[in-house]
């Protein structure tokens, strides 16, 4: 997983992740759109498998995010699937001056709008969508892309029950959330997938999971320390949402995101990650020797997980230090297993 870089830093990046052994990259988007980027690594490494997690979706129009993708996949030879997300309303409405409202709703009608505009640039039919908030019937053959015969697959990031049973209805695909156990997994996340599913007459089986893991490696706590550290905080940063307070309570740490809260608010954020026990952080990352972290991954997450994304390390591969060359052994140990 990563972010923001520059497009000579993501290609750097991108040839140092296929030499150590990854399948591939999953970029997110915050502070810079993730299409330019994910082009150079491309370009850099042509063997890797690249996907956001997330693009926004709102603020563009399906026919751009449809665009986009098809290109994208094009070029790398199918390499490609686009994972989009609703981000939270504050940020569609306040950074992006655009429309929040009913997001589920919204976010199922957004993803059959793209797969239909998919469906016109492979000249299978007519461009005829008409859904409750998006409309599209006008496709020129000089405005749409050269078909090709990569699969095109779209995926949506889902925490709670509702957008989880849209999921299961109309995508491809979950990114699940970095703040997760196996619990939530088992008793909400793959029952509302299937919820969903069956009212859209489809097999659960067919929605691939992605799911971020909090790996921390090492085989020492002070080796281990720095990547814990991290884990905590972005652990409690992402708890801090009522919505995912439910996360916490269902395993019986009740009152956790009251916590985090009151610490924000008082302006604390450097030790938010404080409030997260090691109990916790069990449930909510993997804590390993070295040796022993593939084992792990695989352990928790085959015949669950169509890909697990590491979290924390990328600075390790970029940087090829010691640790990096490490994280290389872990990938190749999962895909092999």
């Amino acid at each position: 997983m990563t972010g923001a870089l520059r497009w000579d830093e993501a290609a750097h990046l991108a040839r140092n992740v296929s030499d150590s052994g990854f399948s591939g990259m999953l970029w997110t988007e915050t502070s810079q759109v993730p299409w330019m980027q994910i082009a150079a690594a491309a370009q850099a490494a042509p063997d890797l498998f690249f996907t956001t997690g997330i693009a926004v979706a709102f603020p563009r129009s399906p026919m751009v995010s449809a665009a986009v993708a098809y290109e994208l996949a094009d070029n790398t030879d199918g390499r490609f699937r686009l994972g989009l997300g609703s981000q939270v309303k504050a940020h569609i409405e306040r950074r992006y001056s655009s429309e929040f409202d009913r997001p589920a709703a919204r976010l199922r009608d957004y993803v059959a709008a793209v797969k239909a505009c998919w469906r016109a640039f492979g000249r299978e039919e007519r461009l005829a969508h008409e859904g409750d908030f998006y409309s599209m019937s006008l496709l020129p053959r000089d405005w749409s892309p050269k078909p090709h015969e990569h699969e095109m697959k779209v995926d949506i990031s889902a925490v709670g029950p509702i957008m989880t049973r849209v999921a299961g209805e109309v995508a491809d695909g979950i990114h699940v959330h970095p703040l997760h156990s196996m619990p939530y997994i088992e008793n909400r996340l793959l029952p509302a997938v299937a919820e969903g599913a069956a009212k859209a007459g489809r097999d659960a089986s067919v929605v691939d999971l992605i799911i971020p893991v909090f790996a921390c490696p090492g085989d020492t706590p002070e080796e281990r320390a720095p990547y814990v550290e991290v884990a905590k905080r972005q652990i409690a940063f992402y708890g801090s949402t009522p919505n995912y307070a439910f996360q916490f309570e269902d395993l019986g740490f009740e009152g956790t995101t009251s916590r985090i809260r009151e610490k924000m608010k008082a302006g604390d954020l450097d030790t938010i990650g404080d409030l997260i026990t090691d109990e916790m952080l069990e449930l909510y990352a993997l804590v390993a020797p070295w040796d022993e972290m593939a084992d792990r991954l695989l352990e928790r997450y085959n015949g669950t997980a169509s890909r697990v994304v590491l979290y924390l390390g990328a600075n390790d591969v970029r940087d090829s230090n010691e640790a990096g060359g490490k994280w290389g052994e872990v990938a190749t140990a999962v895909r092999a297993g």
